[in-house]
């Protein structure tokens, strides 16, 4: 499976923890091995549907604070998972 990351969560992840890129990394490469539905079953990541203004995507924490946004995409008949945030969050 793809993952492509958008330009704001690039920038985003320049500026996050180290260990917050770290957990992010292990994602990304768990999701392109194993498929994103295996990376929604790893209870560490929380993975979850979000409501309201991002209604329609998904979220992983990436920790207390942190959280990645993305949603999958079909895109030449390959199913694409889109990062387009990686954002600290207020719970």
């Amino acid at each position: 499976m793809n993952v492509e990351l958008s330009s704001r969560a690039r920038k985003q992840l320049v500026r996050v923890p180290v260990h917050i890129a770290r957990k992010f990394a292990l994602w990304v490469d768990l999701v392109r091995v194993d498929g994103l539905e295996t990376a929604r079953m790893v209870p560490g990541f929380r993975d979850h549907a979000l409501k309201g203004e991002w209604q329609g995507y998904r979220a992983i924490r990436l920790s207390d604070a942190y959280r990645a946004i993305y949603i999958v995409r079909d895109r030449r008949a390959i199913e694409t998972v889109c990062v387009e945030e990686v954002n600290k969050h207020d719970y």
